[in-house]
């Protein structure tokens, strides 16, 4: 209920806003989404496209551009007219991350976009083997201290590196990163016995964690996530100031129109109060969250500078 207050708090107070452009939208909106059709970013897309096109009465059209990490997307996602029938689905790597991964990206994520609105997190979960006897963020510390770069975790994304790379700094826990091709190699490693621990989403490893296959041991996010009820957070369990988590938001070409952005947000804080959009984003690996206007831009500015430290602390050579 507290959840359910807070958005239709917001969307009352942005729905306000908004009375003054509801000529817009007067077509079908296109959202450019840089991934390849099927995957998870895309089907949480098409969703929430469905879920928007119904409050807006509007249809907005899902149009897949993947490559590159998502630099292709992006790129033409930039070069689109700022008129709010261009949007994208942007994230903690086209945002964050790939301005420091590639040599040349092809977009300056600041310059080149408006945030417009958060939809949701992607919290990580630290797993183990259930039988381990440890069971707690506080002891991986203190077992990994004792054992330098002995106890090994599986790590098969940038997300997880850098999920990992924070705790190892911050805790200081100091694994040893094991890199695996995908979420599923990972988990085959960790469950016969290969690695130690592993760091992923809590939708690739919730499923895992429930049937008693995987012990979590804690959630990357600030607080506890609605997600893994019961699993503290690494911040809650005595790692100051951690936070690593993925992040969805729908971005527009710089210089789009104040009350466009106005619309959307409105639209999406409605979205959101609804209990079964929430429960289904949550399903799809979504913690829902909404952020808008100056705060959105300084949250998405903080995530750029903090992916930055954390790709140049691992040493990753941009391509």
């Amino acid at each position: 209920m507290k959840y359910r207050r807070v958005f239709i708090g917001l969307w009352g107070w942005l729905l306000a806003c908004a009375l003054q452009a509801q000529t817009y939208p007067q077509k079908p909106v296109r959202i450019i989404v840089p991934y390849a059709a099927g995957q998870g970013t895309d089907i949480a897309s098409r969703y929430l496209a469905d879920e928007l096109s119904k409050v807006v009465n509007q249809a907005f059209v899902i149009d897949n551009r993947p490559g590159a990490g998502g630099n292709i997307g992006t790129q033409l996602a930039a070069k689109s007219a700022p008129d709010g029938y261009t949007l994208m689905v942007g994230t903690n790597a086209t945002h964050a991350a790939n301005a420091y991964l590639y040599a040349n990206p092809g977009f300056d994520p600041q310059a080149d976009f408006e945030p417009i609105v958060m939809v949701g997190i992607l919290p990580l979960v630290y797993v183990t083997q259930p039988g381990n006897p440890i069971s707690s963020i506080p002891e991986l510390t203190n077992a990994s201290q004792a054992r330098p770069e002995r106890l090994t975790v599986a790590i098969s994304t940038t997300t997880c590196r850098m999920a990992h790379e924070l705790y190892k700094s911050r805790a200081p826990a100091p694994l040893f990163p094991v890199d695996f091709k995908g979420s599923t190699q990972s988990i085959t490693a960790l469950v016969g016995g290969h690695v130690d621990y592993m760091v992923d989403t809590v939708a690739s490893l919730r499923s895992h964690i429930t049937s008693g296959q995987l012990k979590a041991l804690g959630v990357t996010s600030a607080k506890s996530s609605r997600m893994l009820p019961g699993v503290k957070s690494l911040a809650e369990q005595g790692v100051q100031g951690y936070e690593l988590v993925g992040w969805t938001v729908l971005f527009a070409p710089k210089g789009v129109p104040p009350e466009v952005s106005q619309v959307l947000s409105a639209a999406t804080a409605k979205m959101l109060a609804r209990p079964e959009v929430q429960d289904k984003l949550m399903q799809l690996g979504i913690d829902p969250q909404i952020k808008s206007g100056p705060e959105l831009k300084a949250f998405v500015d903080a995530e750029k500078d903090k992916w930055g430290r954390l790709i140049a602390a691992a040493k990753i050579q941009p391509n």
